[in-house]
């Protein structure tokens, strides 16, 4: 690099370097005496006096080898770095100063500089554009962010708006071109009822406001414009028929309610923005006669500013003053009933034009109401006659294959969710949004309202870390998805597109035939209801997966259950749901393998292959991958028309993304270096189970959970299931005359596998009763299909379920032991007509919901509905059998919540679904570190104790059964356990 100074009696001389196309500013006070120092290769100095403006010669002694001097160029290097190595490189000495010449009046001194001099100088240099660099991303980062907050805002407070508007745009089209747009089915179906619902709800609405006796509705069905009210109808009511397992019905009372809730909170969102229009419209500048109108302009143009500087907060703030007062069951019942009874008298349905021209159109209501005797609860023969309404079966052909053009009006955000700061102050922008799903219980509102924030830090930290994890879809795994859906689906896991025929009645007047008939009949159209249902659901899924393809990422706010497990609060597409949406999402953040992250994807892989591969050691899972490599290449190549070996997986959509990354790394000169976004999975063993081993400190309960140490994992699936065997070995040799097992025993003993009793075995912690396990193993035989007969069938099922349920009993004597203890404890307190209560370790409060439901009779316009209420007696054998799994549920929840503070305080990105715990393969390791360090942590803490404590002190007059005995069992062994979580 080189310098050149000028020098004149000029107040500010100027020094120019090679680098740079602008001269070095100095500080006009030294400018009398500059002084160069250079290093002892070429040491020189010169003192310049400025005492005269004419060109001087400058001679120093200088070391031979004299160098050429260049003039200096003005252009500036192009690249920085390479000019810093070459100045480090070149040590070249300085011989020479060329005379100074010149230049527009300044004479100048060209200076060869030493290498240190550039590296101080580009040092500084780089300093600087890094700054500047930071800044720009800084100020991109806040551009592209508000943006997506302004989207986010819209989404949540336009939806209906958008639909309405869509559905005004194909009626100018239908009013200009003559003639009806191509529409997929169930928007065909939308466009015909919109006009005449939004015409009946105008009318309603005018009829309303001059009425003299006005209907307890009156106040709340003029609080929105028409046509958005009859979208909300309509998609609401459509909604219901899709996601109904019912034979083409819905009951009134919970469309009636799930309509006004859908109608109140929209109301919410009107009026807000409402409020923070334009102040300077003519119609509110003209109504200025009354001073309260005068305050609500003001307070409109102080939130519109507000707005408009991005200034939320503040608005909302602002707007607390004019709260909006909750509606409640009854006000919403009675509005949504009446827009039913509209939607029924406008609502028509025609099937296609194929009779003779001369004949008249059959057109029909698309809706009736009617009353239908239902059962209350499957199995049970009280039946009960309720209002429904019903749809023409026109409306449910096709309606599954066009889901997806139904409105969802609120797909996960764009933006990270709010901070929760309270039961109603946190994660979505402007949609009410609370920490805990109470489903109406008052208690359990008022316990979480009520609870100090500095006690719920902890809860609200760990919701607010769930919610900042930021997905993505995977595109190459959603794109199979949707060639397998566009095929017909039936594979992986995905349902069958068509139905199964129905039987014909046979022409015969045979009764046995006739009633096998029957059966076959039922459970045809059984099939096809559920078939339709979970049509739908998928149609539904990958809608919202379309919605979300092009965007960089997308957040899900979370909230809690009332027992304090976390859930998203976006009900479709979300990472707690099935093996689809786990495969089409994936972290938005991408990190690079490393070492170990190689290792846990190709264990992950294992694992959602399953099949028993999962219970080998991990040496033997990394084995299994090795051997399949040529598998998992075809696999992740060509997954549609390959050999298709990503089927035989238990969990094909996952394992597809799976094999998709680890081919990927496994191909790459340098696959440690490859960017994950995979998000690899660690899952307790039968975690309830291990809850109740850390409560009892049992060691050989904790062994059979893995809470020690073993060179494979303790399988107490396969131990129970064993058991079962021996058990079901013994009674098949049995006489059958004087056993009735004995015929059953043999028809299962081959059939008894891991699998049978695993979701027995699973939810027996959480108080499975014997119903649901008969059920459990029942749906477990019919997906094996070698008994055939129904009636065996169930027969088999219930001998079954009491063998699981008797094995079980035998190997967890002290988790049983525990769970009488809880149940008693529970019972003490619901005799007193009490609801349980305890705070989790992390300081949540939990009440019980469980009371007597009272019915609350309101007469609406279509009927007299009965609304269930919390009732003030509670109901004793429910709080009783529920709080043993509700108290393990609320310790499993506050275990979760420790490991996601701690993994975001380390700096881990992290997804968790109760018992699995998610991240980046390259986090795993201390991950689970982390998981184990906290399942100590807690149960350190005398728990038990604690909670004994905490009844006697809110029930000093009560008795209670005093603790049940504990083991030895040493904690810290679970932080050696490689098999604990895995």
């Amino acid at each position: 690099m080189t310098f050149a100074a000028s020098f004149s009696p000029s107040p500010q001389p100027q020094i120019y370097t090679n680098t740079l196309k602008r001269p070095l500013k100095l500080n006009p006070k030294s400018h009398k005496n500059l002084v160069f120092l250079f290093s002892s290769s070429s040491s020189a100095f010169f003192k310049p006096s400025l005492s005269s403006t004419t060109t001087f010669p400058l001679n120093l002694k200088t070391p031979s080898n004299p160098i050429q001097f260049h003039p200096l160029s003005d252009s500036i290097h192009d690249n920085l770095v390479e000019d810093l190595e070459n100045s480090v490189n070149s040590h070249i000495p300085i011989n020479e100063i060329c005379q100074i010449t010149p230049l527009e009046s300044s004479p100048r001194i060209f200076i060869q500089d030493p290498p240190w001099i550039a590296s101080i100088f580009l040092k500084g240099l780089y300093k600087k554009t890094n700054q500047e660099v930071k800044l720009e991303c800084k100020e991109m980062e806040k551009r592209k962010y508000n943006l997506l907050r302004r989207r986010q805002i819209k989404a949540e407070t336009e939806a209906w708006e958008r639909m309405v508007e869509e559905y005004r745009e194909l009626e100018r089209e239908m009013c200009e071109k003559k003639l009806a747009p191509t529409l997929p089915y169930v928007k065909a179906l939308f466009l015909g009822w919109f006009e005449p619902l939004r015409d009946a709800i105008e009318k309603e609405q005018k009829t309303q406001r001059t009425k003299k006796h006005k209907a307890a509705f009156a106040p709340h069905i003029d609080l929105l414009p028409a046509d958005k009210m009859a979208v909300i109808v309509m998609h609401k009511m459509m909604g219901l028929f899709m996601m109904g397992n019912q034979e083409g019905y819905v009951q009134v009372v919970q469309a009636a309610i799930q309509i006004g809730v859908a109608i109140e909170q929209e109301v919410r969102i009107h009026s807000f923005l409402e409020k923070t229009k334009n102040s300077q419209s003519k119609k509110i500048v003209a109504d200025t006669e009354d001073g309260l109108h005068k305050e609500k302009q003001i307070l409109r143009k102080r939130v519109n500013s507000l707005i408009r500087k991005r200034k939320l907060k503040e608005a909302q703030k602002l707007l607390k003053k004019e709260e909006f007062k909750p509606w409640g069951r009854d006000t919403q019942a009675k509005l949504g009933s009446r827009l039913i009874e509209l939607l029924t008298e406008t609502a028509y349905v025609q099937p296609p034009l194929n009779q003779s021209a001369d004949g008249p159109p059959d057109i029909r209501p698309a809706f009736r109401h009617k009353f239908k005797p239902v059962t209350k609860n499957p199995g049970h023969k009280i039946v009960k006659n309720y209002g429904i309404i019903e749809c023409d079966p026109l409306i449910l052909t096709g309606l599954d294959k066009t889901a997806k053009h139904a409105l969802i009006p609120y797909v996960p955000m764009l933006v990270p969710p709010k901070k929760w700061k309270g039961y109603d102050k946190g994660g979505h922008l402007f949609l009410p949004s609370y920490a805990m799903r109470t489903h109406g219980s008052r208690k359990q509102q008022d316990a979480v309202k009520n609870v100090p924030v500095k006690q719920m830090q902890k809860v609200f930290e760990a919701l607010d870390m769930l919610g900042n994890t930021k997905w993505r879809v995977n595109r190459r795994v959603f794109s199979v998805v949707e060639s397998i859906w566009a095929r017909g689906g039936n594979i992986a896991g995905l349902v069958d597109c068509e139905d199964v025929p129905i039987p014909e009645k046979p022409s015969s007047e045979d009764l046995t035939e006739i009633q096998e008939w029957k059966w076959s009949w039922r459970k045809a159209k059984k099939i096809n209801l559920e078939r339709h249902s979970q049509r739908c659901d998928t149609e539904l899924k990958l809608s919202v997966a379309r919605t979300m393809i092009d965007e960089e990422g997308f957040y899900y706010p979370h909230n809690l259950d009332f027992r304090g497990r976390a859930y998203p609060m976006h009900p479709h597409l979300n990472h707690l749901s099935s093996d689809l949406c786990r495969g089409i999402l994936e972290f938005a953040e991408g990190r690079p393998l490393g070492k170990s992250g190689l290792h846990w994807l190709k264990i992950h892989l294992a694992n959602l292959y399953s099949g028993g591969v999962e219970k080998l050691s991990h040496d033997g899972r990394l084995a299994f991958v090795d051997n399949h490599l040529d598998d998992i290449f075809d696999s992740a190549d060509n997954p549609v028309h390959g050999n298709q070996w990503w089927l035989t997986a238990e969990d094909p959509f996952q394992f597809l993304a799976a094999c998709i990354n680890l081919s990927e790394a496994l191909r790459s000169s340098s696959p440690h270096t490859i960017i994950s976004h995979l998000p690899i999975h660690q899952d307790g063993s039968c975690n309830g189970l291990q809850h109740y081993a850390a409560l009892g400190r049992d060691s050989m309960e904790a062994a059979a959970v893995n809470l020690t140490a073993g060179d494979k994992p303790a399988d107490v699936y396969s131990e129970i299931a064993v058991r079962v065997h021996d058990i079901m070995k013994r009674d098949s040799n049995k006489d059958p005359a004087t056993n009735p097992h004995a015929l059953l025993a043999k028809v299962l003993i081959d059939q008894v596998d891991r699998k049978l009793v695993k979701q027995t075995v699973m939810t027996s912690v959480y108080g499975v009763t014997y119903v649901g396990a008969r059920e459990q193993i029942k749906r477990r035989l019919e997906e094996k299909g070698l008994i055939t007969d129904d009636r065996l069938l169930f027969t088999a099922a219930c001998y079954a379920a009491k063998v699981t349920l008797a094995a079980l009993g035998e190997i967890f004597e002290a988790a049983r032991g525990i769970m009488g203890w809880l149940g008693d404890c529970a019972k003490v307190i619901a005799s007193e007509n009490q609801p349980v209560r305890w705070t989790t370790p992390l300081g949540l409060p939990v009440v019980q919901p469980y009371c007597r439901s009272e019915r609350h009779l309101i007469r609406t316009s279509l009927q007299i509905l009965a609304l269930q209420r919390e009732g003030n007696m509670v109901d004793v054998r429910k709080q009783r059998t529920a709080f043993p799994p509700n108290f393990v549920h609320s310790l499993d929840g506050t275990h979760m919540m420790m490991t996601a503070v701690a993994c975001r305080d380390a700096g881990l990105r992290f997804a968790g679904v109760h018992d699995s715990f998610w991240t980046h393969a390259s986090d795993v390791d201390k991950m689970n570190q982390i998981l184990r360090e906290k399942f100590v942590e807690l149960y350190s803490k005398p728990i038990l104790e604690n909670l004994l404590e905490s009844f006697q002190t809110s029930y000093p007059e009560l008795m209670f059964p005093p603790l049940p005995k504990r083991g030895d069992f040493d904690l810290r062994k679970v932080l050696e356990s490689p098999y604990f979580f895995n």
